[in-house]
């Protein structure tokens, strides 16, 4: 039996008001890690490690894994053997993220004593990363149907996208116009075969996809990534 909980929200008037509802699950049952499907992805779960914007290893980051539901892995699959066919195999930065990974996220943001990697976020404040949306409290993450992912050619060797992961600045829009031809054209790559599978994109990360049916519409999960 899934289990599920209804969160409320608070609005800041003194009184417990249900601005809206989420539902909330620790239920792993539609997940599967990527590995199962796709035998030859390469992973960098940053969230796991310190080299992330926080400077901290993510709570709910038990382990170095990358899971997705499933149905949203049947379609990086196909994205995975698209992109296998002209040279090219995945490197997994982040799948699923767990509720309290985004509310650690949020409690970060809010301490100002802790700077994080400033390398992660050089041109804004710190208290802009929640304001201009680059941290949501709700990530779509959490719904399991989301991947931030890159190109790296078949013997693992680096592919330049003029960009790194969770830098928060314009050059990592997908449409970005000062990187090179070549990088433009790597991003492209990436962008063309995730689509084509049913993924779409956003607009202010390139490595950023989601399923554009993705199962779990209003569901936000929160077992731990072990």
């Amino acid at each position: 039996m899934k289990k599920f909980f209804i969160t409320l929200m608070v609005i800041s008037i003194g009184s417990f008001v249900p601005a809206f509802a989420d539902t909330i699950s620790y239920d792993k049952t539609d997940f599967a890690e990527i590995s199962t499907m796709i035998d030859d992805a390469a992973y960098d779960i940053r969230y796991y490690s310190a080299n992330n914007f926080t400077g901290k290893r993510i709570d709910g980051y038990k382990a170095p894994r990358a899971y997705m539901t499933k149905e949203a892995l049947k379609a990086l699959s196909i994205a995975a053997e698209d992109l296998r066919k002209q040279g090219y195999r995945l490197l997994i930065w982040d799948s699923y993220r767990p509720q309290k990974a985004v509310d650690n996220f949020v409690e970060w943001i809010n301490n100002p004593k802790d700077k994080g990697d400033k390398s992660f976020y050089p041109k804004l404040k710190k208290s802009d990363l929640l304001k201009g949306q680059y941290i949501m409290e709700k990530s779509g993450h959490t719904r399991g149907s989301t991947v931030d992912l890159t190109l790296i050619k078949k013997d693992g060797s680096f592919v330049d996208m003029g960009g790194t992961f969770d830098l928060f600045s314009e050059i990592s829009h997908p449409d970005y116009k000062k990187i090179s031809r070549a990088q433009k054209k790597n991003r492209k790559i990436l962008h063309n075969a995730m689509i084509k599978a049913g993924f779409v994109g956003i607009d202010s990360e390139w490595w950023h996809f989601t399923l554009k049916d993705e199962p779990y519409k209003d569901t936000y999960f929160d077992f731990d990534v072990e």
